[in-house]
């Protein structure tokens, strides 16, 4: 089978987000069985090396630019001069002088946004070079299948091509779900925005959707709300307005080799949090940990410690490491090394849909886990007839006492930590799931 994988991440090394680590295990998978035609987007900070090593992996590799922000006309003194972009419609451009021009930019995103009905992160990442290439795989008939990897790559996709090939958008989960969620909890960085958009965000999901064959989602959480926002379907006339595709559940998984099993339980008081700390959901995550839970823990235990690993910190966690007992490493080679040399790994999310592979990571490594419901979506972690795999906590002090209860028993860190790494190895492990992967396309 011939297929066609798009993602404008590029997914080498697979260490840098979920993202890239879930592009890079399935194609792994689907090349070894496949003909694998890959296209991708050089980010600034990868090299000819890492590109050749992706080559290596897939039968064919296709790698372009970042796309390039054309050039905005000038502003006009006394007022906003509006030029026809080329469909005809008028919109102002931004202006990069002045001390309006954030403001003017930011009306300027909307109205492409409420006109174009394409998110503006969705526009910014497009490459015209991609398309081109893309077009002539599918129209020449090279290809049987078309991926995306991630919602932000079905701009490529047109919706002819349902005719001729099977079209597959693994979005991970719902933008418009995501957005909804943080307006509910008031955890929006910019409610306001937010507010605006969500109404956009619905329309622009239902019509992407429309466009493909079978839609993949991480989680049954995320499964529900896309059934939620595309039903029942729009109908004109009479007749449905836009094609409903079957929705599947196929969750992320754990490379083994990168996240051995732990080889002794190091005790002690200490705590670990990983993930990408430039991304909203993580910050938010890690600064509830250390400035709500983390205190009132050292009152009971004063050489709690708190590790904060991953890529990127932005300000507002580097500041965290001023504080008692907190370190912030940043990126690391091995992040199952730290995992290894915490007592706990709590993974307190309060925003962000879709399994966690921090949280997965955790357990695969050993490292008994703490997390909120957010933190769990997707796993069969307690209840019922199973092991218990983890300790769920949402509030305080349920964070306090659950992560009092492994401090202090060393019987209860051991069985979780057991239950939690079979249930990996006999759920998720990328082998298991590009197997369904690679079962949904053969549809």
């Amino acid at each position: 089978m011939k297929i066609l994988m798009l993602s404008s991440t590029f997914p080498y090394p697979p260490s840098r987000g979920g993202t890239q680590v879930r592009t890079f295990n399935l194609l792994q998978y689907l090349s070894l069985r496949h003909n694998l035609i890959l296209g991708t987007v050089r980010s600034p900070d990868v090299t000819d090396s890492q590109i050749d090593a992706l080559r290596q992996q897939v039968a064919e590799l296709a790698v372009f630019p970042n796309p390039q922000v054309p050039p905005q006309p000038p502003p006009v003194k006394g007022g906003l001069r509006l030029d026809p972009e080329p469909d005809g419609n008028f919109l102002p451009p931004p202006l990069n002088q002045g001390e309006f021009s954030e403001i003017i930019g930011k009306f300027h995103r909307f109205g492409r946004f409420l006109l174009s009905g394409t998110p503006p992160n969705v526009l910014s990442s497009y490459s015209q070079a991609m398309q081109n290439w893309a077009d002539e795989l599918v129209t020449t008939g090279k290809c049987d299948a078309v991926t995306c990897e991630h919602s932000v790559n079905e701009i490529y996709v047109r919706p002819e091509w349902r005719q001729k090939v099977l079209t597959v958008a693994n979005i991970h989960s719902s933008v418009w779900g995501t957005c909804r969620e943080m307006l509910a909890t008031g955890t929006s960085e910019k409610p306001l925005r937010d507010r605006l958009n969500l109404p956009l965000l619905a329309r622009y999901e239902k019509r992407y959707c429309s466009k493909f064959s079978r839609i993949v989602a991480t989680t049954s959480t995320d499964r529900q709300q896309l059934l939620e926002l595309l039903s029942p379907p729009v109908r004109v006339r009479g007749k449905q307005d836009f094609f409903v595709p079957p929705i599947d559940v196929i969750p992320n998984g754990v490379d083994l080799a990168q996240f051995p099993y732990r080889s002794i339980d190091p005790g002690g008081h200490t705590l670990i949090f990983a993930g990408a700390m430039n991304n909203l959901p993580n910050i938010d995550a890690a600064r509830f940990l250390s400035l709500q839970i983390l205190p009132p823990l050292q009152q009971r235990y004063p050489d709690a410690t708190l590790t904060l690993v991953g890529a990127s910190p932005v300000p507002s966690v580097l500041a965290l490491g001023k504080l008692p007992g907190i370190q912030v490493v940043g990126r690391v080679q091995r992040v199952a090394e730290y995992l290894h040399q915490a007592a706990v790994c709590v993974v307190p999310m309060r925003i962000g849909f879709g399994i966690k592979n921090k949280t997965l990571e955790a357990m695969a490594a050993g490292t008994p886990v703490v997390a909120s419901d957010r933190g769990l979506e997707g796993l069969v972690v307690d209840g019922g007839p199973q092991p218990t795999r983890a300790l769920r906590a949402n509030k305080v002090h349920e964070y306090v006492e659950a992560i009092t209860s492994l401090f202090e028993n060393q019987q209860l860190r051991q069985e979780l930590s057991v239950s939690a790494r079979s249930l990996v190895e006999s759920q998720y492990t990328w082998d298991i799931i590009g197997r369904q992967y690679d079962r949904l396309l053969q549809f």
